[in-house]
């Protein structure tokens, strides 16, 4: 080879192993790196990175990040394994340091409230999220939240939050499909958009949202719709509320469901949520299960009915039953969308039709309205209206 080949390929050479490093490394090695020096935290333990509760005097937005666990936070010593991960395996500084370019569009700080999949987020984690969004949103010095979650009930959860959250300010769900460790981890990006949603002005008095993969979700709306798809959330009725394109935050619709400042319910004393189940139609289903609900103390049962929320003739013996002993029946469906319409038997049976919230937000709004009344026409007002 010439010299004058040689002095070519040089740079050409040191580009690409440039290009290798960055790729390679970038976040996910941050996260990667920070993981090995990082250590569990208790699910019982609150974690403040913030060494100073004074406001920040920049012109930023002061964002604080409430961390709990899930894939976002979840570490696998494969950076191709997307499903074999440990959920929850990191803690919120290693979350916050793997994406330092937050520090450029707000003042962020973090707490680890929780550092569990979400398959085991309980009613008591939920009231405990709950009751310090609403301790941090009282305060001046704090403009919007961000909540870091599993994805398999991130739904719940934020639906949860958006019937109880008692401000206008923003609170945004966010959530990863990849766990941190992962060579095209989401997680970190999704976090920063979170971030830059939870500062926009925009993204006041909108409920609280949800937000992966560029897409801003209403918590009323959206649901996740595929087990391992990066694109699993989706509001397929009625669309999503808005995105973040090229670093600017865009919103084109609204929520038209009551929400945050405008709920009537308040778990500010509560100390427990009243229990609720979800049971499951299907063919050649028995009144069993119903039976059970109601002797292990259930106050409500949520039906996943086939179709417009159909009950066979022996789960209608089952639920009708439990209605008697006091316990409300809501009615949703398994389809996945749509409107469950009303009945002008429902009442007679302490049955309610769940508008298009589907089973397992029916569930939250159910365990809610039951802190309220057992009114079953004021039971189903609040379905209608939330």
């Amino acid at each position: 080879m010439t010299n004058m080949k040689k002095m070519t390929m040089i740079p050409l050479l040191a580009s690409f192993i440039l290009g290798s490093t960055l790729w390679s490394g970038g976040v996910t090695a941050n996260v990667a790196s920070a993981a090995t020096t990082s250590t569990t935290l208790s699910t019982s333990s609150t974690t403040t990175l913030d060494k100073s509760d004074k406001p920040q005097t920049n012109h930023l937005p002061n964002i604080k990040i409430l961390a709990t666990g899930g894939t976002i936070a979840g570490s696998s010593s494969v950076n191709t394994d997307t499903t074999g991960y440990k959920a929850g395996a990191l803690g919120v500084e290693t979350l916050i340091n793997a994406v330092p370019e937050m520090k450029s569009i707000a003042n962020v700080s973090g707490e680890q409230v929780v550092n569990v999949g979400s398959p085991d987020v309980n009613n008591e984690i939920l009231l405990k999220l709950a009751k310090r969004t609403n301790e941090l949103l009282a305060r001046d010095d704090v403009d919007g939240i961000v909540i870091t979650h599993g994805t398999d009930t991130l739904e719940e959860t934020a639906y949860f939050l958006n019937l109880v959250v008692k401000s206008d300010k923003p609170v945004v769900v966010v959530g990863s499909m990849r766990p941190a460790t992962a060579i095209s981890a989401d997680g970190p990006f999704n976090l920063y958009n979170a971030v830059k949603v939870a500062g926009a002005s925009a993204s006041k008095g909108q409920g609280v949202l949800v937000l992966l993969n560029d897409r801003i979700g209403a918590a009323r709306y959206i649901t996740k719709t595929n087990t391992t798809a990066v694109d699993t959330f989706k509001s397929v009725e009625q669309g999503y509320l808005g995105a973040v394109v090229g670093d600017q935050v865009y919103y084109y619709n609204k929520s038209t469901h009551k929400h945050t400042t405008s709920s009537v319910f308040d778990i500010s004393n509560l100390t427990q949520l009243p229990q609720v189940d979800i049971l499951y139609e299907y063919q050649n289903n028995g009144r069993y299960l119903y039976d059970a609900a109601v002797a292990a103390g259930a106050k409500g049962i949520v039906v996943a009915g086939s179709g417009n929320g159909s009950l066979s003739k022996t789960s209608s013996e089952g639920a009708e039953a439990a209605g008697k002993k006091g316990v409300i029946i809501a009615r949703s469906t398994r389809v996945g969308s749509g409107v469950v319409s009303p009945s002008t038997k429902d009442a007679a049976s302490n049955f309610v039709s769940t508008d298009s919230l589907n089973p397992q937000k029916a569930r939250i709004l159910l365990m809610l309205a039951l802190t309220q009344t057992h009114d079953v026409n004021q039971i189903q007002s609040f379905f209608n209206e939330y």
